[in-house]
Parts: structure tokens; C-alpha cells; sequence
């Protein structure tokens, strides 16, 4: 044992970059293998039902796909999405169609853009810092506990984070290099990718911008700048161009649709966001990240000006959803670690209280480990999936109905793993209506299967059903995963309940 320690402290102290990857490569792995699900609503429906609705030549209202009287923009970027579609185009040309063979693959891609993104993180902070600032940096980027889960997931605002280290990394060598304005103009090129991906994030790569003009580069501004607007009039002019017939379309749309709705999701007050930054990062350590992040201002300035702008135009802005701020913490954790490490330097409060200083950050390990584990393994929304799963067994599915009577707000049904297009007409204690095609009018009494969420009043459900469907007959039943169990006890708005699956019988005999 005191063998394989002093090996890990070898390592740590002669080339910490080796286990600060180890430790990514471990987490982002274990994160693809067994968080299987999706996180939250974008995540699956705005990127993985909508890459395979384009595959299958199907159309669903709100999206562009398949073929439809009246097609308008609806405000999301079509690069990111556009890119699981040419993933997907692609192993299909190998006979790979198994939806959950397909999203495993799809979640070790995305752990490998996160495991670049660690080695960025390292890299940027031992550049600006020291060999020890970075070790602790990348240490946090590979190992911070919601971080693995949410590398794995379809999240735009996670998977930015690749395209706006390596703007920065490319930004700050470039004077090192034989040709520096052509390095300023690819790194301005990545950075418009990341706004490609996620709008909000023209306010970070305008930040970028500002630093350079600050530091009175005036050609170097301009080329990136120029890099930038290259890389957005290619992936969002010209592309929307062909699509709609003008160009930026998709983002004029989110643009008025942001306005339009910002009061009507999650809102709070404008330090929103710094609370939950001190809460994930788990106290006192986060409070000394956010100190350590601005005290960095003026020393590290292309660290701190483009991440407190995008962090203040967050703060603001009334629709404050929790996901939102994810950009920002690359930046919080190499700023903070800068910061903090170079206060300690000169404060004379730490040095007479070190035990304190060593048993906050132990706390903080022993408690980020713990959580570290059960969240990278999560499988996420879990019962809606492996329901969906299920009917795979029964192809020509016409017709499901999801029953929820009880809420009234019956989630979503993930069709992507179902690998078949029906239509899922949502039944509450008023109406039945479809989210999924108003083309084709179906009724319940046509649906091959019933999905009751939760087991509230279930038989009693069940029995008014049958006047519709005379042969509904019990089928299986499908447990929500733990993390749902826990999310939906701490706030039961988490709808992620049971699912009982019944079948029509007179439609779809049971398989053998």
C-alpha cells in the first residue's frame, strides 16, 4: 500500500498531467458506460430525436424535418445537431441502427471532448501559472463530481467547452508561433464554432475580443475577429441561407423567442448564479474558487474578462436555468485555482491557520468522491427510456398513448429508442393531445400501448381506459432510476415517476 502511494506522489510531484488524465479517462469512461439516459428535455429532444427524425425523413412540428406544408426556424443552432445526424448517417453506412449501441457511442465521443477539454484546462493554467497551479486545475476539471455525468449527455452548454479552451489555448501561444495572425484567425474560427453550439456564448467571444483590444492588438483583434465572423457566417449565414432563404434565421429566431419568453421559465435574483456556483462546488473550497476567480482581473485578464461577461449577462437576464452557467466554470476553476494559490502566497491569515486551510480541502475531496461515483453512474430518466426500449419488440407501432391523469403533465416519451415513429397522444384529466405529428388524426381507442405514470389511482385509471379499449391487458413495468428517485423526493416538479406499460391486445399480440 505505502508502495502504491509513494508511486501516485512520484507522479504527482514529477508529471502530475499523467494522473490528472488518468483520473479523466477513468471518470469520463465510467460516465459513457453507465450514465445511460438523458439529462433534461434539450438534451435528448432538441439534438438526438431531431438527428434521427432528418435520418428517417420524418417530420415533427418545431423542428426542421421530413416534409411539411409550412417549415419556419425555431430558433436553435443546426450545427450541433447536424452533427449526431452525419454521425448517425454514418453508421448506418456499417448496419450500426441499434438506438442504444448508437447513444453508447455517442457518449464515449462526448467523453472524449471532455477528456481534451481537461488536458486544455492543464495546459492553459500551467501556461499562465505554474506546474503546481495546473495540476490542481486539471485535477478539478477531470474529477469535480457533476462534471463526468454532464460531459456524457447532449448538453450544448458542456459541450462548448473544447471550443472555447482551445480558442483561448490557441490565443495565448500565438505569439510564439512562426506565423502568430494565422493562429489569431483559427483561434477566432474555434471560438465562432462555440457560437455555433451555443448562442449565449457571442457575449463570451466578444469578451475575447475586448481583452485583445485592451491590450492595444490591433491587428491581432482584428484578425480574430475576423476568424470569428468567418467561422458564424459559414455555420450560420450560408447555412441558413440554403435552409430558410436568409441568413442567421435560426438565431434571429432564438433572439425573439428569448425576449418574448424570458419571464416565463425559472427566474431569481441576479446573484442566482453565484449560489449555485458556492453550492456545486462545495464550500468553503467554491468560496475560495469565486475569490480566487476575481482576484485574477487584472493579471489574467483573457481568463476573467470573457467569463464575468458572459456570468454578469446570465445574472441578469431574467430565464436563469440551472445549465445555463455551465460555460463559466472552466474559467472559474482555472481562474479560481490561479487566484487563490497566488493569495496564499501573500496572506498572512493562511499561513498561521494551515490545519484549517488542509481540512477544508480534505472536506472537500472525501465529500466530491462520494458524490463523484453514484452521479458519473446515473442513469438518468431511465423508466420513459427503457420503456420506449421495450416496444422495439414490437415494430409497426402506430399509436401509444402516455396517461397521466393524476398531474396532468405527463413527460415527454424518448421515440429515438422505441427505433419507430408513432404518434404519442398525452392524455390528461381534460384532453388528449399529440405532441409528435398533427398530420395524422389518431384517437386512443388506436393505440397499441398505454403508458400510466405512477401507480396514483392506477387501477381506477386503468379500468376508465378500458371503455376505450376494451383489451387492455398489464405488460411490464418500468422503476425510474435512483438519481430520478432522489430528484423527484427533492422537488416533486422532477417528474420521473413509474411507468406501467399496458397493451392493447386486440392489436398487438404479446411476444413469445
Amino acid at each position: 500500500m505505502n508502495q502504491v502511494t509513494n508511486s501516485i506522489q512520484k507522479i504527482w510531484n514529477e508529471n502530475p498531467l499523467h494522473l490528472v488524465m488518468f483520473v479523466a479517462i477513468i471518470t469520463r469512461l465510467l460516465a459513457a458506460f453507465f450514465s445511460r439516459g438523458f439529462g433534461m428535455h434539450d438534451d435528448h429532444f432538441l439534438v438526438i430525436e431531431v438527428a434521427q427524425a432528418w435520418l428517417d425523413g420524418i417530420f415533427v412540428p418545431g423542428h426542421l424535418y421530413g416534409q411539411a406544408l409550412e417549415l419556419t426556424p425555431d430558433g436553435h443552432s443546426l450545427f450541433y445537431m447536424g452533427l449526431h445526424y452525419l454521425l448517425f448517417k454514418f453508421l448506418a453506412v456499417f448496419g450500426i441502427y441499434d438506438p442504444l449501441f448508437k447513444m453508447l457511442i455517442v457518449r464515449i465521443l462526448h467523453a472524449l471532448a471532455s477528456i481534451y477539454s481537461v488536458w486544455l484546462t492543464y495546459k492553459i493554467t500551467e501556461k499562465l501559472s505554474s506546474k503546481k497551479d495546473a495540476a490542481l486545475a486539471g485535477l478539478l476539471m477531470a474529477s469535480m463530481w457533476f462534471l463526468p455525468m454532464l460531459s456524457v449527455r447532449n448538453l450544448v452548454e458542456i459541450f462548448c467547452f473544447p471550443f472555447t479552451l482551445a480558442g483561448i489555448w490557441y490565443l495565448i501561444n500565438a505569439e510564439l508561433k512562426k506565423h502568430p495572425l494565422l493562429i489569431y484567425l483559427l483561434a477566432g474560427f474555434i471560438l465562432g464554432l462555440s457560437i455555433s453550439i451555443r448562442f449565449q456564448l457571442i457575449v463570451y467571444v466578444g469578451g475575447v475580443g475586448l481583452v485583445l483590444l485592451i491590450q492595444r492588438k490591433w491587428i491581432p483583434a482584428f484578425i480574430f475577429g475576423f476568424g470569428a465572423l468567418l467561422s458564424i457566417l459559414i455555420f450560420q449565414g450560408l447555412m441558413d441561407y440554403f435552409i430558410w432563404g436568409y441568413p442567421f434565421a435560426e438565431f434571429i429566431e432564438y433572439v425573439k423567442y428569448n425576449i418574448q419568453e424570458a419571464y416565463n421559465y425559472i427566474n431569481g435574483p441576479w446573484y442566482n448564479y453565484l449560489l449555485l456556483l458556492a453550492g456545486i462546488f462545495i464550500p468553503p473550497v467554491s468560496l475560495m474558487l469565486l475569490f480566487g476567480f476575481f482576484r485574477v482581473w487584472k493579471k489574467q485578464l483573457i481568463i476573467f474578462l470573457p467569463a464575468f461577461l458572459f456570468l454578469v449577462f446570465h445574472s441578469f437576464f431574467p430565464n436563469k436555468q440551472e445549465r445555463f452557467i455551465f460555460p463559466f466554470v472552466p474559467y472559474l476553476i482555472i481562474g479560481g485555482v490561479i487566484g487563490w494559490n497566488s493569495f496564499l502566497v501573500v496572506s498572512k491569515f493562511w499561513k498561521n491557520h494551515q490545519k484549517a486551510l488542509s481540512r477544508s480541502w480534505i472536506f472537500f475531496w472525501l465529500l466530491n468522491f462520494i458524490l463523484l461515483i453514484p452521479v458519473s453512474t446515473a442513469y438518468s430518466k431511465r423508466s420513459r427510456v427503457e420503456a420506449m426500449a421495450y416496444l422495439a419488440n414490437y415494430p409497426g407501432i402506430k399509436v401509444v398513448v402516455a396517461e397521466d391523469t393524476n398531474k396532468n403533465s405527463a413527460q415527454m416519451l424518448p421515440r429515438y429508442y422505441s427505433g419507430q415513429w408513432m404518434q404519442v397522444l398525452y392524455k390528461s384529466e381534460t384532453e388528449v393531445r399529440s405532441y409528435t405529428s398533427d398530420s395524422i388524426p389518431c384517437s386512443v381507442s388506436q393505440a397499441s400501448f398505454v403508458m400510466f405514470y405512477s401507480d396514483e389511482n392506477l387501477q381506477a385509471r386503468v379500468d376508465s381506459l378500458k371503455k376505450e379499449i376494451p383489451s387492455l391487458v398489464y405488460e411490464k413495468t418500468f422503476m425510474p432510476g435512483m438519481i430520478d428517485e432522489i430528484m423527484h423526493r427533492l422537488n416533486p416538479v422532477n417528474r420521473n415517476e413509474t411507468i406501467y406499460l399496458y397493451r392493447n391486445n386486440d392489436l398487438t399480440k404479446k411476444n413469445n
